[in-house]
Parts: C-alpha cells; sequence; structure tokens
C-alpha cells in the first residue's frame, strides 16, 4: 500500500511511502524501514501505554483505568489528582524511559559484541554506573542529580577501562564480553566493601536501591531519565546503519565506508550513557538489558539491532513487573528488580541451554 502527498517547500516533489516495501522518500531522500518492526513498536507503545495506566490505578485506592485517564486530562474525579499526578504517575514514568534505555542499551552492546550474552548486566558496564552511583550514595549522602552525575562518571570510566584492556588491533566481541565480565567482578568487590564503610542507615537504602526499584521515585528521577533518552536516543538512532554494517565484520563496514571504531566507540559510549541514565533513575534493574534485545529480535523476526523494537520490549518488560509487584504487595514496597531478576534468571538460564545445544558454548 502507498500513500502519496506533496512535499512542503519542494516544487512539484511529492512524499511517497510505501508500506508494503517498506521505504519513504521526498524529493532527493529517502528511508528503508521494516514495515513489521514499526508494527511491533507500535503495539508494543500500547501495551506499554494500557500496562502503564492499570498500574497507576492498583494501589490501596484503586482507580478505575477511565479515571486514570481523566485525571491526567485534568477531569478526574475529587481527591485522585493527588494519588496520580503526585504518588503514581512519576513511578510510571519513570519505569516506562528507564526500561526504554534499557532495551536500546542492551540492543547496541548485544550488537556490538555480537553476542547475546554481551549486556551491559552482564559485561560490568552497569555495575561501573552502580559503584558510581552508589560513592554517591554513600561517602557523600548525595541528592538525585549528585547520583546521577556519579553513575555516568562510574559508567564512562568502566567503559573506558574495559576498551582499553579489551584492545587489540581493535576490539572484538568476546573478547569485550570476557573483559567486561572480569571487570563486573571486581567492580562488585567494590560494592561490597562500600556496604561494609557504610552505616546500617545507608546501607539498607543503597541495598534496597541495588535490587533496582521504583518505590519512591518522583518527577526528579523522571527528569533525569527524560533528559538522558532526549540527548542519548538520536545519537544511537542516527548510528543504527552502522551499527547493522558492524555487525556484518569490520572489513565489510571499512569497505562500505563506515570508519570501524570510531564508530564503535561512539555507540559504546552512547550505550553506556543510556545504561547510567537508567541506573541513576531506578537502579540497577537486572536482566532487563539481556532479555529485552532477543525477545525483541524474534518478535521482529528481523535481522539487525532492532534498537527500537528493543527499546519498547524493555519498556513493557519494566512497566509488567513494576505492576506485577504491585499486584503481589499491596504496600507496593516489593522492588522491581525482583520480580525482574526471576524472569530474567529463568530467561538466562533458557538462553545458556540453547547456546550449548548449538554448539556455541
Amino acid at each position: 500500500m502507498s500513500v502519496v502527498k506533496p512535499v512542503a517547500g519542494s516544487a512539484g516533489g511529492r512524499a511517497r511511502i510505501d508500506l508494503a516495501r517498506g521505504y519513504a522518500r521526498g524529493g532527493t531522500r529517502s528511508v528503508r524501514f521494516d514495515p513489521r518492526s514499526v508494527l511491533v513498536c507500535v503495539a508494543l507503545c500500547v501495551v506499554a501505554l494500557v500496562i502503564t495506566v492499570f498500574a497507576i490505578g492498583t494501589g490501596r485506592f484503586a482507580i478505575g483505568p477511565l479515571d486514570v485517564v481523566r485525571t491526567v486530562a485534568g477531569s478526574g474525579p475529587p481527591g485522585a489528582e493527588f494519588i496520580v499526578m503526585d504518588l503514581r504517575l512519576p513511578r510510571a514514568l519513570d519505569g516506562l524511559l528507564v526500561g526504554f534505555g534499557m532495551g536500546m542499551a542492551g540492543a547496541v552492546f548485544q550488537s556490538l559484541t555480537r553476542n547475546p550474552l554481551g549486556s551491559p548486566d552482564i559485561t560490568g558496564f552497569g555495575n561501573g554506573a552502580s559503584a558510581g552511583a552508589l560513592v554517591a550514595i554513600i561517602l557523600y549522602d548525595s541528592g538525585a542529580a549528585q547520583t546521577a552525575i556519579g553513575a555516568v562518571c562510574g559508567g564512562l570510566a568502566t567503559a573506558a577501562v574495559v576498551y582499553l584492556l579489551a584492545w587489540r588491533r581493535g576490539v572484538h566481541g568476546y573478547r569485550l564480553v570476557l573483559v567486561g565480565i572480569g571487570a563486573s567482578a571486581v567492580l562488585g568487590s567494590v560494592t561490597s566493601f562500600l556496604f561494609v564503610r557504610a552505616d546500617i542507615g545507608k546501607a539498607a537504602q543503597a541495598a534496597t536501591w541495588m535490587i533496582g526499584s521504583l518505590n519512591g521515585r518522583g518527577w526528579s528521577d523522571v527528569r533525569i531519565a527524560a533528559l538522558g533518552l532526549v540527548v542519548l536516543v538520536p545519537v544511537v538512532l542516527v548510528f543504527a546503519r552502522r551499527l547493522t554494517l558492524l555487525e556484518m565484520g569490520d572489513d565489510t563496514a571499512a569497505a562500505l565506508g563506515i570508519p570501524p571504531e570510531r564508530s564503535r566507540l561512539v555507540l559504546l559510549v552512547t550505550a553506556t550513557g543510556l545504561t547510567a541514565m537508567a541506573v541513576a533513575a531506578a537502579g540497577p534493574i537486572p536482566f532487563v538489558a539481556l532479555a529485552a534485545p532477543q525477545l525483541a529480535r524474534r518478535v521482529t523476526r528481523g535481522a539487525g539491532p532492532n534498537v527500537l523494537p528493543a527499546a519498547w520490549t524493555g519498556a513493557v518488560l519494566v512497566a509488567g513487573c513494576d505492576w506485577a509487584t504491585q499486584r503481589v504487595s499491596d504496600s507496593a514496597l516489593l522492588p522491581v528488580g525482583v520480580v525482574t531478576g526471576v524472569v530474567g534468571g529463568g530467561y538466562l538460564a533458557w538462553l545458556l541451554w540453547r547456546e550449548r545445544r548449538s554448539g556455541r558454548l
């Protein structure tokens, strides 16, 4: 099916969008896309929004879905505005944004390493952001903004160290994963040392945060997550084509005019920034970055990194698991990381079994 309409500002130019063949053309420029991936993104967006509406209405003071929508629009029932706008909406939005960022970061890392286990929680980049945030929380008693800065600094420092240690006439997937696993073990020891040195109050606060939790999240956390996405997502989308070519090998990418190492470094820094943003806004929610890209690839049935489907899959996973925590725990004190850890642990066991059967492990 084709949709044709004039292009504003171009004499006689016409824009053509062909959904069946997957391209959009306007004037001298054209963009190719996968129609199935577009439909999957739209469907996942709708699912995420529906889950969010139901999650906002869940709690000791239950609110119907229509009342939630009306309250957000400014015409809700009496007394619902404070509960929805001040208590529950920031938590729900934070979960969506964090899941979106984690899913996209996981897709970039797995594509760069060409390994389904090459997610930031496995390769240590998430642990680096967590360690940086814990330094800010435990040693300096920092607020949300300082914690975000600590997470970004910790993540970027870890990325630099892992990149340099994995360098040997270039950075290749398995070497990056192995060095990252070693860095993750070291950072785990650093985190344990910080817990030992902290007083009992800060240690309890940090322990809850380390599981990954959306409890008590406010608009400051939403702003941190939104700012990170606004700055970093366009970079990933611009470099998405290069990411696809890098999956074909450095020699092929270079032959097609793509500088492999420069592109890999930009994507690595960007994905690390997305991971650090997510960690700063909600803590290191486990396994979302690992599972979302693989689930998205199976739904779209398409090759390549699938960065946008993976991002929306991550948003659905976090929103769905957070809704599950509220249904299981009436007080809504159960961290969302507990549910994602259970789901992700089972997924990781299945993935390892599958890799072993295929002879790759």
